[in-house]
């Protein structure tokens, strides 16, 4: 990729679809955008706020897209935090492509997220605390095959999504909340012997129990980022580019 090439990454969530222009660094070109994400969002709805999203801003050479379900090689086979059940594979790395006529890489939202804030070395994990419970694996900074651990059971009724996601946040509150926080900690701390954990999303801002050293916050805005990194690997089992056929 040489230093000219501009990258549009976009976060597709389960309240907000964003976007900015990075350079090959990683460094923003322009102020982050963002559009609420519709209601039940189907494929259609997906792409016709993308093409929203995109109108006036400044010339790109690729794409970058976190989609908040199971991905592999631009198709996406789920989408439980948007609501419905119209998201079975679905090639939508290639529809993107095709809307916008640019090499679209498309990925899990929390390995978008988790390229853009890793260290690079090491064993590392990124999850991320919003609708659902966001995971991504990395070994010094190249992205593992997703697991889509927010559906691996917590307890005997819930899965992590249901255990700690924000309608878990609202019905039990913040104090509740914080204690199945401090146990899926343990949990991730046990099961993965990580170097270093990241975590991000817009719940992430409620946690109040003390962290250990190699725990670190961050913000989606630094996690876009990643949206350069992801151009940066190489075309693998479970990465690969679209390109336009129109």
């Amino acid at each position: 990729m040489t230093s000219s090439d501009h990258i549009l990454a976009i976060d597709v969530g389960g309240s907000h679809i964003k976007g900015t222009i990075l350079n090959s660094k990683g460094e923003w070109q322009m102020e982050y955008k963002r559009l609420p994400t519709p209601k039940n969002a189907k494929p259609a709805d997906v792409l016709e706020t993308i093409a929203t999203l995109v109108r006036e801003m400044p010339a790109y050479d690729k794409v970058s897209v976190g989609f908040p379900g199971y991905v592999r090689n631009g198709i996406v086979y789920t989408a439980p935090n948007l609501g419905n059940p119209n998201w079975k594979n679905i090639d939508l790395g290639q529809q993107i492509a095709d809307l916008l006529g640019k090499p679209v890489r498309l990925v899990n939202d929390a390995d978008q997220l988790g390229l853009g804030v890793v260290s690079g070395k090491g064993y590392e994990l990124a999850v991320t605390l919003g609708t659902g419970f966001g995971t991504a694996l990395l070994i010094d900074g190249y992205l593992l095959p997703h697991l889509e651990l927010a559906h691996h059971p917590v307890t005997r009724e819930h899965d992590y999504d249901e255990y700690i996601g924000n309608k878990a946040l609202e019905k039990e509150g913040k104090e509740k909340w914080n204690k199945r926080m401090e146990r899926v900690l343990d949990i991730l701390k046990t099961v993965f012997n990580y170097d270093r954990l990241y975590i991000g999303g817009g719940s992430a801002d409620e946690l109040t129990m003390p962290l250990d050293d190699n725990i670190h916050i961050f913000t989606n805005k630094e996690g876009i980022k990643g949206g350069a990194r992801l151009w940066d690997m190489e075309d693998r089992y479970h990465i690969s580019t679209n390109y336009p056929k129109k």
